[in-house]
């Protein structure tokens, strides 16, 4: 059942509106502080010393040069590590994939390139860096194994797998032989090269020692509980012993979901020396652990000459590490957009000498999603069909995977909008008919899906006798707006000015609240608040119904409104009382309550949620130079409820950014030879830059969910989905060559077809 936040009539409503970042100011002047700038008294800097193979062993280290440097004050090896526990699961921490998770300084083997052999500690940042480039390390050499496309016949279903992650569902119908029967027939491998998240935020951790032995812990995670569960088992803590903060976050996209091992350093220099230390990572340092990995798939595309789909195969490979088995949803996704009788989903994986991957913005989906959505492109010109027309004729408001029905879908508005935004009608379908001058012109399309997510949620609200609300849990805040949105539930719950509003977001001290991620924090925590909000709206109400002469003697709850600070009765202004003067007349210092949230269960059980999007993109391409321009993209959205018009713009931007990336920019060029990613800085990682970002527009297109109260889903991920795609899509349009290797770069336009 859908709770209605209710608010007076003559005053703007702030969820649905545009509203700037309540945390805009503190970012732009500098008040906003990440993890690696909290000062502490006698904080100590430590500087971690990168191993420079990928697989072996470590034969010995000699710190003595390192050591003799004055300011120096120890180096850490795994010959002298104080002891932690001996414990693989630990380590585990709560978005762990399942496996033996990397335990820094452990032993003398190698494992990834980059893996931590030493940690210099100094009195200063600049000591312990240059105390670091005198370690010197004698390794014992392997061979890595690091590329995918030479080891997909050792490929081999995980035995234990994620949670969280749905495997593929068992076959329906019989695929192989549909395939074989159909009237036309698609099938091609498809490849994106691994990426990196790349946040602008570099990952630190400052452990801080306090006089009492307990420690407080700033870190770049997205979600502090999760920071709090890996202390608490790694180093055998009590949880009141350590407490954990990150009230900003620079950029995530995911690599701050789990604890990485700069935190693991700083925590146990900091136990062993008791005193505050400090761990920041390079932007070097930062291709040494999480990261998007690449996927070898195939899929083929059996169907009838009209278009209608009579078979369906989608299989992957992707690479893990030699330690965890880390798992996404990658192919799935194309059981799910589609109706057909016969169809076969193959998920594998292969071990590679890499760190464990990790979930980068919609994780598996922007992978699996990409090669479907050309395929269903190729399909479209095999049987002469508009690709929106293949589409609608292979509509679903079924999901096969599972035998639901959807809760709500409008993905159909968003192909019509999507398209007359775009002016998709004039389109000429053949390959190379379009051009601009010395540029050939290409307009392409996908589709777009993510799962729409609700998680176990709390948080905790407190009303004061000045009309002042704080409200507040341990979810953070990635950059896209939760501080903003939450501000925004909670003062149209309670009818208050923003600006009477505190939010407080990433502390252990607060109310428990999962992870930052999967696009679940709007519904989960946005439900939390609305929910403490009502308790105290309730509370309130009370308090005023049972005072001397109230206007609202006699009042049921459900004929109020909360409105400009006041509690008033719906169509009649006059019998209202402010909540100052409630709090006042009661003698009632403060109300306090939480908010509970978790999935409806019943819903779950009978229908799957999903967000969905229609791309259409242009491109450019400059015939004789192979340059590729993405000119323009049209978005179109259909994401429930829109809390903030505003930030969720930003949000939907952000992601087409990012799927622009990896269609033309992204690309971590691993050495095979020597396992290492080679251009490991923004340099020669070429992420996209204002002169890539062509002109974006955004549509949200209308639907009602019932998936949560709040009618909300999430913003995070479905912007990148099936950009891709669409820009892959536009680039055979232009120039007739389909490029199934992304990025889509010179040499590629220019060698291929």
């Amino acid at each position: 059942m859908t709770v209605q936040i209710s608010t007076a009539a003559g005053r703007d409503r702030f969820v649905g509106s545009a509203i700037s970042r309540v945390d805009g100011p503190a970012k732009v002047t500098g008040l906003a502080k990440y993890a690696g700038e909290f000062a502490a008294p006698d904080l100590a800097y430590g500087v971690v010393v990168s191993s420079a193979i990928a697989k072996g062993r470590i034969k010995g280290i000699d710190a003595a040069a390192a050591e003799a440097v004055p300011g120096v004050i120890k180096v850490i090896t795994h010959e002298n590590r104080p002891a932690t526990s001996d414990k693989p699961e630990d380590y585990q921490d709560a978005v762990a994939p399942p496996g033996a998770p990397f335990q820094a300084l452990a032993s003398d083997r190698i494992v990834f390139s980059g893996q931590p052999v030493a940690l210099v500690v100094a009195e200063d940042f600049e000591t312990a860096r240059y105390a670091a480039s005198l370690v010197r390390v004698d390794y014992e050499v392997t061979a890595p194994q690091t590329d995918i496309a030479a080891r997909t016949d050792d490929s081999y279903d995980p035995p234990m797998k994620r949670e969280g992650i749905k495997p593929p569902p068992e076959p329906w119908g019989d695929a192989s032989k549909a395939f074989d029967a159909a009237e036309i027939r698609v099938s091609a491998q498809y490849r994106m090269a691994d990426e990196h998240h790349n946040p602008m935020e570099p990952h630190a951790s400052t452990v801080v020692v306090e006089k009492d032995g307990t420690y407080t812990v700033y870190d770049k995670i997205q979600g502090v509980t999760n920071t709090h569960q890996y202390i608490g088992g790694a180093f055998g803590l009590k949880p009141e012993q350590v407490r954990v903060l990150n009230p900003y976050l620079g950029g995530g996209f995911g690599s701050g979901l789990r604890p990485q091992y700069q935190l693991f350093l700083a925590m146990l220099a900091a136990r062993d020396l008791g005193r505050s230390v400090r761990v920041t990572l390079t932007r070097d340092q930062m291709w040494s652990f999480t990261y998007r990995s690449e996927a070898i798939q195939t899929v083929a595309l059996g169907a009838e000459r009209s278009g209608k789909l009579t078979a369906l195969k989608h299989d992957a490979v992707q690479g893990t590490s030699t330690y965890e088995d880390y798992q996404e949803v990658v192919v799935n996704w194309s059981g799910v957009l589609y109706e057909c009788d016969n169809v076969a989903l193959n998920y594998s994986l292969t071990k590679i000498d890499t760190p464990t991957p990790g979930d980068m913005r919609a994780p598996g989906a922007v992978t699996g999603v990409y090669a479907i959505e050309t395929a269903m492109d190729e399909l479209a010109y095999a049987t002469g069909q508009d690709p929106i027309e293949l589409r609608l004729k292979n509509y679903t408001d079924h999901d096969q995977t599972e035998d639901k029905p959807f809760g709500s879908k409008a993905l159909k508005d968003c192909f019509r909008q999507g398209a007359e935004r775009f002016g998709w009608s004039r389109r000429d379908p053949q390959p190379r008919s379009m051009r601009e001058g010395r540029e050939l012109v290409g307009w392409g399309m996908a589709t777009g899906i993510w799962e729409s997510m609700m998680m176990q949620s709390s948080a905790q609200a407190v009303l004061t006798a000045d009309g002042r609300l704080e409200i507040g849990n341990q979810t953070g805040d990635l950059g896209t707006g939760t501080y903003t949105i939450l501000t925004q539930i909670a003062a149209d719950t309670l009818g208050l000015p923003l600006d009477h509003v505190t939010t407080k977001l990433g502390d252990t001290k607060l109310a428990q609240a999962p992870v930052a991620g999967g696009s679940w924090t709007a519904a989960s925590s946005g439900t939390a608040v609305m929910k403490a909000c009502r308790d105290i709206a309730e509370q309130a109400f009370k308090l005023a119904r049972g005072l001397e002469n109230s206007p609202l003697a006699n009042v049921d709850f459900e004929r109020v409104v909360f409105s400009n600070g006041r509690i008033e009765v719906t169509g009649d202004p006059s019998k209202s009382i402010a909540l100052t003067d409630v709090l006042k007349a009661s003698r009632t210092e403060k109300l306090e309550a939480t908010g509970e949230a978790a999935p409806d269960k019943d819903f779950g059980e009978q229908y799957n949620a999903y967000t969905h999007s229609a791309i259409f993109a242009e491109v450019k391409i400059d015939e004789e130079l192979g340059v590729v321009r993405c000119t323009r993209v049209v978005s179109a959205i259909a994401a429930g409820k829109i809390i903030n018009l505003k930030t969720a713009r930003s949000q939907i931007l952000g992601g087409i950014v990012m799927g622009i990336g990896s269609a033309l920019h992204e690309e971590s060029m691993l050495d095979h030879r020597i396992g290492r990613f080679m251009n490991h800085n923004l340099g020669e990682y070429h992420v996209p830059v204002h002169a890539d970002i062509p002109d974006i527009d955004v549509i949200f297109v209308d639907e009602e969910d019932k998936a949560n109260p709040l009618g909300v889903k999430g913003l995070g991920e479905i912007g990148i989905v099936g950009v891709a795609a669409a820009i892959s899509n536009a680039v055979f349009h232009a120039t007739g060559k389909r490029i199934r290797h992304l990025p889509i770069t010179i040499d590629k336009i220019v060698a291929e077809g």
